[in-house]
Formats: C-alpha cells, structure tokens, sequence
C-alpha cells in the first residue's frame, strides 16, 4: 500500500494595512519566501490579505479594484521563480471591466470576496465566498455578491498529490460550503479568515471549526489576520484541527507569525501556543489597537491627560506598552477641586514609566469662564455646566497641544461612562482615539491589577483602591451620580450587549429602579455616543460599527 501524500502548509498570519496593497503584497511575498525555505509547499493567507479588512467603501471605487487586481498579478509573479510552492491570497474581485455595485443587477454585480491560487506566476483558480455575514461590525452585502447566487462551485486544487478545498471565514460556519468542497474531490480544508477579535472569540472559532472537521470528516488549517484597523483588532492564533476536530497547531495571538502544519488526508500536527488569560488577550488586543492605530496612521505620538484615576493610569500604561515611553506625553491639569493625592498619584505614575510629565493648571481659565458668564449665571446654582467647563477647559489644552506637536490625544472614558453619558461632550471625549471605550469599569480594575502582576507595579496601588472621582465638585464620588459599578456593569451587559429586555434583567436579581435608570441613560446619551472618537472593540458588542440605534426614538423597553 502506498503512503498517503502529506504537504507542509505554512499558515501566513500577517498584519495587513487596508489600502496598503504593495506593502500587503510584500508581507505575503516575505512570508512565502520564508515559508518555502522552510519546506512548505503551500501557503495559506488570511482573508481579504491583499487589501486588509474590512476595506469599506474603498470596495465602491473601481480604480481600488483595478489596483487590487494588478496587486494580485505582480504577487503570483514575484513568486514564480519558487518552484512547486502554491500561495492562496486572498482579495476582492470582480468579473467584467467595471460593475456597479449600486446595481441590483446581478450580471453588472459582480464583485467578490475571493480567494485566488497562484502557482508559476500566475493565477490558476478564484474561489468566491459564499456565506456573506451582515451582522455585529460585518456589512458584506452591501459590497459583495455571493459565490452561489452568481453560480459559481467550489474550487480544489492540489499540491504534491493531496487535494485542498477553500472556504472562506462565514463559509465555515455552514454545512453548505465545506460540504461541497468534500463533494468536489477536497481532502483538506483550507479556510481564510479575517475575524475580528472580541473576548472568548478563540474558543467559539476552534468550537465551530472542529464541528465543521468532524461534519466533513477533513482536517482544516484556519489562516486568520493579526493586527488593529480602525475599531477592529485581529488576534492571530490561526489554527489547524484534525478529522476529529482536535487542535494539533496554533500560532501565537496578536503577532505575524508563520506556522507549520503537516497535513495528509489522515491526519494533521504542528506545534500548539497555549491561549493567554482573558485579561492578558484584552491587554494584547488594547495594545495592539494602540499600535496600529498610531502607527499606520502616521502620529507621532500621544497625548494623554493623566488626572490621577484609573482609567487615565490604565490608558496611560497601555500607550507605554504600545509605543515605548518616548512616544507618550502626559498633562496634569488641575481644578480648584483636585486633591493633593490626585497630583502625587499622578506625578508617581508618570514618573513609574518613564514618560513626559507637564502640569497646566485650569484654575486661571476656569475663574475667566466663570467671570465672562457671571451676568448670565446671576442667581442660579452651581451645577453640572460649571464642571462641564472645567472638563471642556482641559479638551481645548489638550487639543491644542495635539495641534500644535501632532501627537493624537488619546481618550480615557471607560465603557461605562459611554453607556450613561458619564462623560463631557468636547470635553474629556476630546481626543482621536478612546483606547479603553469597549472596556467596562469592572474590568478596567481587573485589568489594572492584572498588569501590576506581570513584574513592576506600574500603576501605583492607591490610584486602584481609591473611589473613583471626576473632581469637577467639592468631594465628588462616581457613585454619587451611578450605581455601584458591579451593578451597572452587570445591567450594560445584558442590556447592551445580550439585547435583554427590562424586565428580563429585573428578574435576573438586579433592582427594578437601578434597571431603569441605567437603560435610561445608554438611550438618552446616544446622541453624545455618535460625536465620540473611535476606540477599540475587545466585546461582542461595542458602542461602535455594530451599536447603530437612532438618537430620536421614543421606544423604552
């Protein structure tokens, strides 16, 4: 009896920038390259690797399908002279000259989320995805038509004697596609992904991966990307299961990597990373966000206004993580109602980490408000205006010296200050990017005290244990205006993120009045939500791409 043939696969797990289709081209060019010097004679790509994900609108522009398309063809020729190497990249395509996606013509619509096999210099087969999500922070109908609906099979092609089936990221999660791989010849099943990352998102992938292996009985090798884009962060860990669903390889979260699998129609095995902690993942995904978002955009650096409180210590030790100390500024800028401890946690922490520390007082421009309104003010009691003025005083700095250095700001509100409006419209929401904006307060503490863990105590343990404060009033507490934010947490999550009614949550055990109140205030402060910067999504759901409620509405339940 002859041996069953067996390819070494290389899983190209790459970092890919939208729009950036010569650099995209030369990661997966190196990664080839890499790969075949190593002995793979099959190189698998993440989904849509060509031009990064998810490309938008760009997808609308003909000039970017033409240039993705010539982007395809200089690949697969760069990577001739590679002898018996196959490369699955994958990228949009379209059949015809042009197309009009606006067109609900299906013989003018004919665009593509592909898959394309490029061996001796040139494209020997497209595999169009069949399976288009439109659901959480995916919109592929509005850009892409269907594999099936154009009327298009399956694609098998093979290498070194073992036939390989391609499926696309959402094909996998339906009987429909890998079953018509296997029906079309398919000894393995190789799926590109790019799936973006939320807590618990590794388990439920593997999950339905192993289901998909065993429905088919094929093993499947899961190219997925690594990387931030906008909201978005790829957490890498691209896998391989076996016949029976088993992880036999995984690659590393949150970082390119190559990762060698050794398949046959029998069997599959490579080298498994072990999944990091929920609070080291969300740490790696904030990080990363903060990388890619600053980087591929070209910033400087950042800017953050450290107050003395968690939220701007944990955004402030994600920056440093992110870009080294040199790249982070801080600025203290104190109120007539900042505490001594708030200046000396401050000072300490920035000090902790090595990054710039300037104090600009707001006492001066606060009193100058104050006068210039007191006419129109005469008679009336203090109230939230005057402590939105101090938070309002302090974006303006803040912007300004952003303007002025071309540092971005980087925002502190947590997830539950976004939720209730616990936040100041061109205030302390100034800024270009809200690095902690998916993170609720609970786990902003847990995550503070997961990083003071790793080695140093970076953020000094009384900036954890003290009660949280805006210090815009004489001794104000976050409590004094919220629930106690185990409550609150636990509401936002069944109501914004599980879409639980009111009275589900009440019978859940949390009280009728607090249940009330916190969903009140996620509905009445969507209109601050929609001028807010865009932050990071770590959540299945985040105030973001996949949070689209109107700002008028009168429904309540």
């Amino acid at each position: 009896m002859s041996a069953q043939p067996s390819v070494k696969v290389a899983l190209a797990q790459i970092n890919a920038t939208v729009g950036d289709l010569a650099g995209n081209a030369r990661r997966i060019i190196d990664s080839a390259r890499r790969a075949y010097a190593q002995g793979a004679r099959l190189v698998l790509t993440p989904e849509l690797s060509l031009c990064g994900y998810p490309p938008e609108d760009l997808l609308l522009r003909p000039a970017f399908i033409q240039a993705c398309a010539q982007a395809l063809k200089d690949c697969a020729e760069a990577l001739a002279d590679l002898d018996g190497l196959v490369v699955v990249v994958g990228h949009p395509h379209q059949w015809g000259e042009r197309g009009d996606v606006r067109s609900k013509s299906l013989t003018v619509q004919r665009r593509h989320n592909a898959a394309s096999v490029l061996e001796g210099g040139r494209v020997q087969v497209t595999y169009c995805k069949r399976e288009l999500p439109n659901y959480q922070v995916f919109d592929e109908r509005r850009y892409f038509v269907s594999g099936r609906d154009a009327g298009l099979g399956p694609v098998v092609f093979e290498v070194q004697g073992l036939k390989f089936g391609i499926n696309i990221c959402e094909d996998a999660w339906f009987e429909e596609p890998a079953a018509a791989a296997k029906a079309a010849g398919a000894q393995v099943l190789c799926v590109l992904n790019a799936s973006p990352f939320h807590l618990g998102k590794v388990a439920e992938r593997e999950e339905r991966m192993a289901q998909r292996a065993r429905a088919v009985g094929l093993p499947l090798l899961y190219a997925h990307l690594s990387g931030g884009q906008d909201e978005v962060v790829f957490d890498g860990a691209s896998f391989a299961v076996d016949a029976r669903g088993h992880v036999v390889a995984r690659a590393p979260m949150f970082e390119e990597a190559l990762t060698f699998v050794e398949v046959s129609a029998t069997s599959a095995r490579g080298e498994v990373t072990p999944v990091p902690s929920l609070e080291a993942q969300a740490w790696a995904a904030l990080v990363t966000g903060v990388r890619d978002y600053v980087g591929k955009n070209g910033f400087p650096g950042v800017l953050i206004g450290l107050s003395g409180g968690i939220d701007s210590a944990l955004v402030l030790a994600v920056a440093v993580d992110a870009l080294g100390a040199d790249k982070v500024r801080t600025v203290m800028m104190p109120s007539p109602y900042t505490a001594d401890i708030s200046w000396i946690d401050a000072r300490d922490m920035a000090q902790r980490l090595g990054v710039r520390y300037d104090e600009i007082s707001i006492v001066p421009m606060f009193e100058a408000f104050l006068k210039s309104l007191s006419t129109e003010f005469a008679g009336l009691p203090q109230d939230a205006t005057e402590e939105n003025i101090q938070a309002r005083i302090r974006g303006t700095l803040l912007m300004a010296l952003s303007n002025k250095f071309g540092s971005i700001v980087l925002t502190t509100g947590n997830k539950s200050e976004m939720a209730t409006g616990y936040c100041t419209l061109y205030g302390d929401m100034a800024g270009g990017f809200a690095v902690i904006k998916d993170v609720a307060k609970t786990l902003v503490y847990r995550l503070a005290n997961w990083k003071n863990e790793q080695g140093a105590e970076v953020i000094p343990q009384r900036i954890i244990t003290r009660p949280p404060s805006a210090e815009l009033r004489p001794d104000q507490k976050d409590q004094d205006s919220l629930p106690p934010y185990e409550v609150l947490d636990g509401i936002l999550q069944r109501y914004m993120e599980e879409d639980q009614g009111l009275e589900e949550i009440v019978q859940a055990g949390f009280e009728a009045a607090d249940v009330e109140r916190v969903t009140r205030l996620i509905k009445v402060n969507e209109y601050k939500r929609r001028q807010a910067p865009v932050g990071i999504r770590i959540t299945h759901r985040a105030f973001g791409r996949d949070w689209r409620y109107p700002i008028t509405s009168k429904f309540r339940a």
